[in-house]
């Protein structure tokens, strides 16, 4: 038990034996009478200074108690004595680590995109909240099949030679102009944010300047997600199953934007999808390259014709 928690013990104490004992108004007599009946008044006296010294002793030894945070106009001076080596602290890190690539506030550019939504909409295919939600299983279940293999190898083998394997088969797999373009630029700017984030990981930044050489291409989105992944230490399907929670992210901020849903109907959509979704991750996940294919070729048609748009909104 710590010093505060005795301290809190003996003032309560002390503050349940004042509204016993004593410190009452003129007219509260009738406990207070019961009371000096029973103890006597230089019993009660000695009582009270008894417990009145206990709360002096305590204070005393609170006071002059050494610490190791030095404290300046209430903040910590030095951030680094909070940080207390133990067996959980790189699990908890981890856990840190994968909610921060989630997280809205990692700038990846992945909501100036819509995956085809857009297109879909302006063509009078979507048009309310179950076209929505029947868009959003389409599209998850295209990215599991042919997007899922490559975060998974990525995560496997986490090293930029690999990685730039993986880069070019990607690359000319994906022959929808607009999707590769947008892998590309998601790609592109994760690294870059990555490279920046996480410093204490050095094969990012050799990723990053081998991105220079005269004959690599930009970082594709899934294989560079499932690196990084690999290298902060999230499993394998904690990895794929963050891969298919962005995709239905974005494509539900797109159907808000585009004023499809509501803020909170795209709530209950991305809940009501999550066992879907959950259900493709177990079917396509830990997959081989080989096995990389698309399920939905109508999806593709819409990215395609994304840039054929008149006036649009998103970059895909």
């Amino acid at each position: 038990m710590t010093s505060q928690m005795l301290l809190a013990g003996v003032r309560c104490r002390k503050h349940s034996y004042d509204r016993c004992f004593g410190k009452r108004g003129v007219g509260d007599t009738g406990m207070y009478s019961s009371s000096v009946e029973r103890f006597g008044g230089s019993e009660m006296a000695s009582h009270q200074d008894s417990i009145e010294a206990t709360v002096d002793v305590a204070e005393e030894n609170l006071l002059h108690k050494e610490t190791p945070i030095e404290l300046v106009t209430g903040f910590l001076t030095d951030i680094s004595v909070m940080r207390v080596e133990s067996p959980g602290l790189k699990e908890g890190t981890m856990y840190w680590n994968t909610w921060q690539l989630l997280d809205s506030l990692f700038p990846t550019g992945g909501f100036a995109h819509s995956y085809g939504l857009e297109t879909a909409y302006q063509g009078g295919l979507v048009t309310d909240c179950l076209s929505v939600q029947r868009f959003a299983v389409n599209s998850l279940q295209n990215t599991a099949g042919l997007l899922l293999p490559f975060v998974f190898a990525g995560h496997k083998f986490p090293i930029t030679e690999c990685w730039l394997e993986l880069n070019k088969i990607l690359h000319a797999m994906l022959t929808n102009h607009v999707a590769r373009k947008a892998s590309l630029a998601q790609g592109s700017a994760l690294l870059r944010t990555a490279s920046t984030v996480f410093t204490e990981y050095p094969e990012l930044k050799k990723m990053r300047t081998s991105c220079y050489a005269p004959t690599a291409t930009n970082p594709h989105h899934a294989p560079l997600f499932g690196v990084i992944c690999g290298l902060l230490g999230v499993d394998a399907t904690t990895a794929q199953r963050s891969y298919l929670f962005m995709g239905l992210r974005d494509i539900l901020s797109a159907a808000t934007r585009l004023n499809l849903t509501g803020p909170l109907e795209a709530a209950k959509l991305q809940h009501q999808v999550a066992g879907v979704a959950e259900t493709l991750l177990s079917r396509y996940a830990n997959r081989p390259l080989q096995n990389s294919h698309s399920t939905c070729p109508l999806i593709d048609a819409f990215q395609g014709a994304h840039d054929q748009l008149f006036s649009r909104m998103f970059c895909s």
